[in-house]
């Protein structure tokens, strides 16, 4: 009987998963749009226009930051992971989805008040709920509707 091959070992450090899916040079999307509802959707393409126009890869995700929470800090404390840079988050009323989004990432938010037909003084609710954030958890704000300001804040930040 012939003596079997032994496995080769390799002796070189295995990198760390985090740190090998950033050396990883793939067409993840960059920016992260969510949203707190799927009516929240017609104000926020213009942010994904703007994107796209720019060649900047992005992906929109409907998730409610009372409804489904969990779901909110799964996708915030992952989005670094899958190599998302900043995220947009549109909201209205409450609008407590960019602060929670911002609770659990350390990625730049940019908060995005909408109006709907219960909105208080033209969307001063959701601006007021967006800006007022506790120390440590920044999150920054455009104009009331006004996505496309959002998506040209993330163009900058990275740098496109």
């Amino acid at each position: 009987m012939g003596a079997e091959a032994e496995p080769r070992r390799s002796h070189e450090a295995v990198a760390e998963p985090a740190t090998a899916f950033e050396e990883l040079d793939v067409d993840a999307p960059k920016v992260g749009i969510v949203m707190g509802s799927k009516s929240d959707l017609g104000a926020m393409q213009s942010a994904e226009k703007e994107l796209t126009d720019r060649g900047i890869r992005c992906e929109v995700r409907v998730m409610s930051a009372h409804r489904e929470p969990d779901k909110v800090a799964d996708y915030a404390t992952n989005a670094r992971m899958r190599g998302l840079r900043v995220i947009i988050a549109g909201a209205g009323l409450s609008a407590a989805l960019p602060g929670v989004v911002a609770a659990h990432t350390d990625l730049p938010v940019i908060g995005v008040p909408l109006t709907s037909r219960t909105s208080v003084a033209g969307g001063l609710d959701a601006l007021l709920s967006i800006v007022q954030m506790p120390p440590g958890v920044p999150v920054a704000c455009v104009g009331v509707d006004n996505a496309r300001n959002a998506a040209v804040l993330a163009a900058r930040i990275l740098g496109a």
